[in-house]
């Protein structure tokens, strides 16, 4: 019988890929789970991302909640499209601007964001409470170092 070993690249090199697999498992699992928890409100994970914004930030361009969402242009303008069909959301132009299209919610959409906000961060709170508050805390704060560090190689 053959044992599985793993191949050594040195202690540095193999602690990197420790860690490049256990975030990559982590974030795959948690998007899993918060996919999911999306979809019961009848949502994709990127409408739901565009009612989010919307419901935070406020009305802004297509182009600026692509950008808020990482998402490109003709994406966003699917999910733009498809909100508008559900009455979540509404185009309107600008007077001095007939280029740009802004996007806000609707009535029906700000009710919605308030009715299933809540239930999706407290989920995400579930998610994680398996962590203290203190883990949780710097877990985000290395998340965010090694985050911002990468960003710059870009």
């Amino acid at each position: 019988m053959l044992m599985k070993t793993t191949r050594k690249y040195g202690k540095a090199t193999d602690r990197a890929l420790s860690l490049w697999v256990k975030l990559a498992r982590a974030h795959d699992t948690m998007s899993t789970l918060a996919d999911r928890n999306i979809a019961t409100f009848g949502l994709t994970t990127p409408q739901f991302g565009a009612l989010e914004c919307l419901g935070h930030l406020g009305q802004m361009t297509i182009g600026e909640l692509g950008r808020k969402m990482l998402v490109t242009g003709g994406n966003m303008t699917v999910v733009v499209d498809n909100l508008v069909k559900q009455s979540l959301v509404e185009r309107f132009g600008i007077s001095n601007d007939r280029r740009k299209i802004m996007v806000r919610l609707t009535g029906k959409g700000e009710e919605l964001f308030h009715e299933i906000f809540i239930k999706h961060a407290e989920f995400i709170t579930d998610l994680v409470s398996v962590l203290t508050y203190r883990e949780q805390e710097e877990l985000g704060r290395l998340l965010k170092k090694l985050g911002t560090s990468l960003e710059l190689r870009r």
